[in-house]
């Protein structure tokens, strides 16, 4: 998985028999609700002095659960939790695996911690473009065979990985040699705010969690914002979305977190009604006799033109929104090594896709609006 894109239940435990006055006093203020209002994977209890972390879906239909004790200077860890893993925080050396990492430790300031990472290539930041050209992030090998050298070398302070199974041997591996190996699911989130708010594993991490319960929460209000001004659209135009790979059409599915942007915009996406998180694949045939009248064409894959559109497949141009020059595309926004922007950037910042979208569909809605990662194709 290039960039990934792209998934804990607390149950309060008891503190009889606690030994110190300290620690008593540490578990006795304990916080029993979860901070994470909108992720269904991820969830967070405050303590005094460590913060307890729980992904339950760090892979679809996940059966492990997965608790971190984020402890801060001067915490104490209690003996029910000193099962789980511990690490200290603020981390001073991080390496993290997905592309969707990023924007989160750039807008928390410490994106000088990360010192490794699988595929830099996939990098777009300029912040961190920077970084691995000076040589300060090292190429950790790909995020299903991690170069298990390398990452000892490293020595992070934690790793924060992903996997789409149970069946990860590259991070088994380095938990066996005494690296701390942190499960992030935020790819499986379906909502744009509950992608968006993993930022708030990041703070925990970071012993910032109040900077980030900020940052999601000017997030999560120009997202409401946002849709908020889309009910004020007097039209719903039809959309289409995908292309063609090998001899099937791909498109999202109608419960995708692609799918919602386009619901969310007050457009009406001709596969809305269909079962699913992930993608439809669909002969071109079927396409076609559904969509030849579509309004507008979004995400059509890796096309950034129409001529590269033709070249690939001549019946493109069959499309209503092809000849009126209706198609916008995310791919057109490289970083400096090829990386997609929007792969990195979009699932952390739901509210500037949700507003590119309201202003492609409805520009009387937002007039003179700059679109942010999505360009009308030339």
């Amino acid at each position: 998985m290039r960039n990934a894109y792209y998934l804990f239940l607390f149950v309060v435990l008891a503190i009889a028999g606690c030994k110190s006055d300290t620690q008593k006093s540490v578990t006795k203020n304990a916080a029993t609700v979860n901070s994470v209002k909108h992720a269904q994977g991820l969830q967070l209890y405050r303590y005094d002095g460590y913060t307890v972390v729980k992904v339950t879906n760090p892979w679809p239909e996940a059966k492990d659960v997965f608790t971190y004790v984020m402890l801060k200077k001067g915490g104490i860890v209690p003996d029910s939790l000193k099962q789980y893993t511990t690490v200290q925080v603020p981390l001073k050396t991080v390496v993290v695996t997905s592309t969707t990492h990023i924007p989160s430790l750039e807008a928390l300031g410490v994106e000088n911690t990360l010192v490794g990472f699988p595929s830099t290539d996939f990098i777009s930041s300029e912040k961190v473009r920077a970084r691995i050209d000076a040589g300060k992030v090292k190429e950790a090998g790909a995020n299903e065979s991690l170069n298990t050298e390398v990452m000892i070398d490293l020595a992070p302070d934690a790793i924060v990985g992903f996997s789409i199974s149970s069946n990860n041997k590259s991070l088994t591996t380095l938990e066996k040699s005494g690296l701390k190996v942190l499960y992030n699911g935020d790819w499986t989130e379906q909502t744009p705010l509950g992608k968006a708010e993993w930022i708030k594993f990041f703070g925990a991490l970071y012993d910032q969690e109040d900077k980030a319960d900020k940052l999601f929460a000017d997030i999560e209000k120009g997202y409401n914002e946002a849709l908020v001004l889309a009910q004020k659209a007097t039209s719903r135009p039809t959309v289409l979305s995908g292309a063609m790979f090998q001899d099937h059409w791909y498109l999202p599915q109608g419960g995708s977190w692609a799918a919602l942007f386009l619901k969310d915009a007050k457009s009406d996406y001709l596969w809305a009604d269909s079962e699913g998180i992930g993608s439809l694949n669909l002969a071109f045939e079927t396409v076609l006799d559904k969509a030849e009248n579509a309004d507008y064409w979004i995400g059509p894959s890796q096309f950034t033109t129409f001529k590269e559109m033709t070249d690939a497949n001549p019946h493109y141009a069959q499309f209503k929104a092809f000849k009126t020059k209706n198609v916008y595309s995310y791919s057109s926004k490289k970083g400096a090594k090829g990386g997609l922007i929007y792969y990195e950037l979009a699932p952390n910042r739901p509210d500037l896709v949700l507003k590119d979208l309201i202003a492609i569909f409805h520009p009387d809605l937002l007039p003179g609006y700059q679109t942010y990662f999505f360009e009308k194709l030339k």
